[in-house]
């Protein structure tokens, strides 16, 4: 899959996401995921000791790739 079909898929799936998400679309493992998020290579918030990740964020670094 390329960066413009990941983003197109982005485009039907939930507003805020999971690492678990994340890493699922992205075709990525969990230390990967992590890595992105705790680096603010990807924007991410926590909920309680959970990582979310708004789609607009996903997408905003796909097309910076």
């Amino acid at each position: 899959i390329n960066r413009k079909e990941r983003v197109i898929m982005l485009n039907n799936t939930k507003d805020i996401l999971t690492l678990k998400d994340l890493q699922e679309l992205l075709h990525i493992g969990k230390n990967t995921a992590l890595r992105l998020v705790q680096s603010g290579e990807i924007e991410a918030f926590k909920v309680g000791k959970q990582w979310r990740i708004v789609r607009e964020d996903i997408i905003r670094y796909l097309k910076r790739q």
